[in-house]
């Protein structure tokens, strides 16, 4: 079975749970890498595994734990 490593930009918003237009957002902070091939925006999985654990860390958490 073939593991997908790039994500069109409306795959990446649904697996993060959010917005199209909120995945935009998180791109043109610098929040959330991706890439350009041609004239197409990929989002990469480690990319948002990495978001995701950026998240996840103490430092950033808005919560105790």
């Amino acid at each position: 079975m073939e593991t997908q490593l790039l994500l069109k930009p409306a795959e990446a918003a649904q697996r993060l749970a959010i917005s199209r237009a909120s995945l935009y957002q998180l791109l043109a902070r610098g929040e959330l890498r991706s890439v350009t091939i041609g004239r197409s925006r990929r989002v990469p999985v480690a990319a948002i595994e990495d978001y995701i654990a950026r998240l996840l860390a103490p430092e950033q958490a808005p919560w105790p734990r």
